[in-house]
């Protein structure tokens, strides 16, 4: 344990805890390391806590002059100097043990950090990318170069980033995120992580109340989004100029339920959007920020709406992060967004304590769906309905939590898991001397694609075997190819039927046009139920509950829980079609079943 004496603010013991956590990492190892902690929870103070333990260099990076300055203020409160290098600050300062710097002026002057440092810490660190050609990665390259033992530390509320999912591969208490097959992620491991709802149950931040917006709301879900799951500027001002009586009407009811509210900030979808929104609101009592907005404008209508000379802020994407006014404690969302901790950091405005606010109304009128107590999935919703599911694996029995969906009664009915998140001890001798000692992801999958060279189960999206090596074929090749042939069909199958006649189970494939394949399975030959349970028994319950049938009476009695393929190849034999392929999974160019 650190001494503490020195500090002049106490630590809260979640503080103590992350800061312990991240002494007790980097004794044992270099890998890059992430704490989460909801906004509002002082990360600046643990930056601090860990700067002042520190006895060789440091620098905390962010992408924010406001951040910049903030985390420095907290480190010269514990009575120490620290260097700020921010252009937007007007100070270069690397000559500190500890810089407090914006990742841009660093990037820009990478000639003047030359010295060993022995840790970086980056600040809101769900911006850092896993390219390495990003500002965050050029940085850490050339500190290496210096130090090969360079640690990095980020920490974030949020830690996940659209188009990428989590942020980290390994979380300290046993799960991965993600999975091995997937891209690179910009950081290792999570080693201190705290729920919102534990700040909020402890009051260490203002209660949310999720209000149900009466008026009517903007409807997104028919505008093209881009590969980040956002939409384009002109769509969506396209769409909200036809919607002007709504948008009054929206102002009118955030106005009536703010009466006798200290504070509103506003988050419009566009700069047209925002300064439509200010025309309807009481002009001496609000402000408009953009990133147009002049610098020292910003600065002193930010000023004004602190000292609560003005009442409503209404902003767009500006000040989303390294913005404190603790006496906000009413937030309308009226722009869309897909990203999880966008949404959050939005929501988190309001969330800090003030004397006499007892909670933060916050209301959606954008139709986004997102739990704020619920964002530990980290990617985007597969489709509205979805909800956190947990999902036993049948393999290490490690509780996963996955989109999904649930009946009436809230038992899983349908789950978009494709492998167990769960850390396993490794073999003795499985894994290579570097990563002795390293805990390795369960290997079990509920989705698969099976090698046809050596039976390795695959992630449904892999190319190669990860056990052989091998090349997997592709599905879209597969229905291409049978698509050409004049003896083949290739059905979107919408279903199956089971029917029993003695030991043979007959199985029907019904197409979403009303053409039908069948193929029968005889119970009573080894091989052709190894053959079933392959193929059906291995995915039974979405792969949460594998079962292996012994006879055919027992499928008919589940069948209700039996997978269906996406698609079924079948050839022409002299009078029948003979079932040739399966496709179970699919994730392609083709529509499947169903689909629009």
């Amino acid at each position: 344990m650190p001494a503490y004496s020195g500090a002049p603010f106490k630590l809260r013991p979640y503080q103590r805890e992350a800061v312990d956590a991240t002494l007790n990492h980097f004794r044992r190892s270099d890998e890059s390391a992430v704490i989460v902690l909801p906004t509002g929870a002082g990360k600046s103070l643990v930056i601090a806590e860990l700067a002042r333990l520190a006895k060789r260099k440091i620098l905390v990076l962010t992408h924010v002059k406001e951040l910049v300055e903030q985390n420095h203020a907290k480190y010269q409160s514990y009575g120490l100097a620290g260097g700020i290098f921010s252009a937007g600050l007007k100070r270069k300062e690397s000559h500190h043990q500890v810089t407090f710097a914006s990742v841009q002026s660093v990037s820009a002057n990478l000639d003047q950090f030359r010295d060993e440092y022995s840790l970086v810490i980056i600040d809101e660190c769900h911006r850092v990318s896993g390219d390495e050609t990003s500002q965050y990665q050029r940085i850490i390259e050339l500190l290496r170069q210096q130090n090969d033992a360079l640690k990095v530390l980020g920490l974030t509320a949020t830690p996940y980033r659209l188009a990428m999912g989590w942020i980290y591969r390994y979380h300290y208490r046993g799960f991965v995120r993600g999975s091995v097959d997937e891209q690179d992620k910009p950081f290792q491991h999570c080693i201190y992580e705290l729920p919102l709802s534990y700040m909020i149950n402890r009051g260490y931040l203002t209660r949310p109340e999720l209000v149900n917006a009466a008026v009517a709301q903007y409807d997104f879900s028919a505008l093209a989004r881009d590969r980040f799951g956002e939409y384009a500027e002109k769509d969506v001002n396209q769409l909200l100029s036809k919607h002007k009586r709504v948008t009054r009407a929206i102002i009118e009811q955030v106005m009536e339920l703010a009466a006798e509210r200290q504070g509103v900030m506003i988050f419009a979808a566009t700069v047209e959007h925002a300064r439509e929104i200010t025309g309807y609101l009481p002009e001496y009592e609000t402000a408009l920020v953009t990133g147009a907005t002049d610098q020292k404008d910003r600065d002193m209508l930010i000023q004004r709406f602190k000292q609560r000379q003005l009442k409503y802020l209404v902003n767009v994407s500006v000040l989303t992060t390294g913005f404190d006014a603790p006496h906000v404690d009413v937030i309308a969302i009226l722009r869309p967004t897909q990203s999880v901790s966008l949404y959050q950091q939005i929501v988190g405005r309001g969330l800090r304590l003030d004397e006499g606010k007892q909670d933060c109304l916050v209301i959606d009128y954008a139709g986004n769906h997102v739990n704020l107590h619920h964002p530990e999935v980290g990617e985007p919703k597969p489709n509205p309905d979805s909800e956190p599911v947990q999902v036993f694996c049948p393999g290490c029995g490690f509780a996963n939590i996955f989109w999904g969906k649930t009946d009436s009664e809230g038992r899983v009915i349908e789950h978009y898991g494709r492998r167990c998140q769960g850390l396993l001890e490794p073999v003795d001798g499985d894994e290579p001397a570097s990563q002795k000692g390293r805990l390795e992801q369960c290997d079990y999958r509920f989705r698969f694609k099976e090698c046809p060279h050596c039976g390795g189960e695959n992630d449904i999206a892999a190319r190669n075997c990860h056990r052989c090596q091998k090349a997997i074929i592709d599905p879209d090749d597969q229905l291409r190819d049978a698509l050409k042939l004049k003896d083949a069909m290739v059905i979107r199958c919408a279903g199956i039927a089971l029917s029993v006649d003695g030991n043979k189970l007959r199985v029907t494939y019904h197409g979403e046009d009303g053409e039908e394949l069948r193929e029968s399975f005889d119970f009573s030959k080894p091989g052709q139920r190894t053959v079933f349970n392959k193929l059906f028994g291995r995915r039974f319950a979405n792969g949460r509950a594998p079962k292996t049938f012994s006879k055919a009476e027992e499928v008919l009695e589940s069948q209700a829980l039996l997978p269906a393929p996406d698609f079924v190849v079948a050839r022409k034999q002299k009078h029948y079609w003979q079932v040739q392929e399966r496709i179970f999974d699919y994730r392609g160019s083709y529509r499947k079943a169903n689909e629009v």
